[in-house]
């Protein structure tokens, strides 16, 4: 049989923004790397990051502050976000010609919008520093003997390698080959996987109103989650009606959450239309209006602060007609009116899934990491980066700050005993 093994220093499984970012820091330290990518290219979750925009990273300074925003989890983060945080990530690009704006909540973005010219700077870097790509290479698995992996094995190819970093990705859009085989490679080597879950997600409602809403967005809104009466957390922002049920920022942040409580039992989301008003605040509110508009109709009220779709269900749920006028709605119907807004409610099915989840939570777990260099605890040469660690975090770039993070700690520790 021809011998189809080739050497290299470091060994990146995967060619995704963490593995891209590994491999190129430990090229950067002189280390004869390699990337081996199943695809045909490199960075396809990259590319719909931000709906094709890139939200390269969060704008947060504090390293505290944004560890916090990845849960429990984030604190693990903190002395590698010290090393690579926000601020170096746009730093990093911004020295390599790509200009970058900031947006609201923080979010940045490279000036042109495009996911592809933060690709098409990673790869040119790479090419330059002469890394090699092993394009539609599926890894069957590593050979190891003892704590130490001495090869990966990829169809008749074997490379054999110093150091591994495993950035293959978690399970969120498979599409782009996600698929959770980093799991299975990390649970051989004698890895604990935390049992992966869809994060970042569309939720599926139960009745029909939310779906005959399909396409509406509102923003400016608050969305509740209760269980058993109580609520058990709350997210503000915008949020989309779908025909499966609701979408958008505020809902894709809240559904981690809400996973966490359907495995305990039944979940209700709660929007919330007058979230600055408490409810006693926004009765007196509408008891002055209808009394200083009592000519105007309700339609029109209900649209000088909502679309007229929204306005339409709201005053189904409420029973006031839309044509009559506000001076003629009793005290029931004022008061069913301001429930209304303060709580149009839903049951919740379910979440929609891997196939539409921007990201995965789960994954390796971290207590067999160490945080100041994304080597493994277990064997001496590997090194984890990317969504294929236990940690994940909310829409706004923090998700893609973990791949640059983990990534450049990886590709920069890889190189140690080289």
């Amino acid at each position: 049989m021809k011998n189809n093994q080739e050497n290299f220093d470091v060994a990146v499984i995967g060619a995704g923004s963490a593995g891209l970012m590994a491999a190129l820091w430990a090229a950067q330290k002189g280390a004869r790397v390699a990337v081996i990518e199943k695809n045909d290219r490199a960075g396809r979750k990259l590319l719909l990051s931000g709906g094709g925009r890139c939200n390269l990273t969060q704008a947060r300074s504090d390293n505290r502050e944004f560890a916090k925003k990845l849960g429990k989890n984030g604190e693990w983060l903190l002395s590698a976000l010290s090393i690579f945080g926000p601020k170096e990530t746009r730093k990093f690009f911004e020295s390599r010609g790509l200009k970058t704006k900031k947006e609201s909540n923080g979010r940045i973005f490279p000036i042109s919008d495009r996911a592809q010219e933060v690709l098409d700077l990673l790869l040119k870097d790479l090419k330059e520093k002469k890394v090699k790509i092993f394009f539609g290479e599926k890894v069957s698995g590593f050979n190891v003997s003892g704590d130490k992996i001495s090869s990966v094995k990829s169809g008749d190819r074997k490379i054999a390698a110093k150091s591994f970093i495993l950035c293959a990705g978690g399970k969120s859009y498979s599409v782009t080959g996600s698929i959770g085989d980093g799991y299975i490679w990390a649970k051989d080597m004698g890895h604990k996987i935390i049992h992966p879950v869809p994060a970042l997600v569309p939720i599926e409602t139960q009745g029909s109103w939310p779906k005959e809403l399909q396409g509406l967005s509102l923003k400016g809104v608050q969305l509740n989650i209760l269980q058993n009466g109580k609520k058990e957390d709350s997210y503000s922002g915008e949020m989309l009606f779908t025909h499966f049920g609701l979408s958008g920022p505020i809902v894709l942040n809240a559904s981690k959450k809400v996973g966490e409580l359907l495995a305990k039992g039944e979940v209700l989301l709660e929007i919330d239309l007058a979230p600055n008003l408490s409810a006693d605040q926004l009765d007196k509110k509408l008891r002055r209006d209808f009394a200083a508009r009592g000519d105007m109709n309700f339609k029109t009220y209900l649209a000088t602060f909502m679309p007229q779709r929204m306005a339409e269900k709201v005053a189904k749920f409420c029973g006031v007609s839309l044509d009559e006028k506000l001076g003629s709605i009793t005290r029931e119907g004022r008061k069913k009116t301001a429930a209304a807004l303060k709580s149009l409610r839903t049951g919740v099915r379910g979440l929609m899934g891997f196939d539409q989840a921007i990201m995965t939570s789960g994954g390796v777990d971290l207590k067999e990491i160490d945080s100041r260099t994304m080597k493994s605890k277990i064997i001496e040469n590997l090194f984890f980066a990317g969504e294929i660690i236990d940690l994940d975090g909310p829409t706004g770039g923090y998700n893609l700050q973990i791949c640059w993070t983990t990534g450049y700690i990886a590709g920069s520790n890889a190189t140690g005993g080289i």
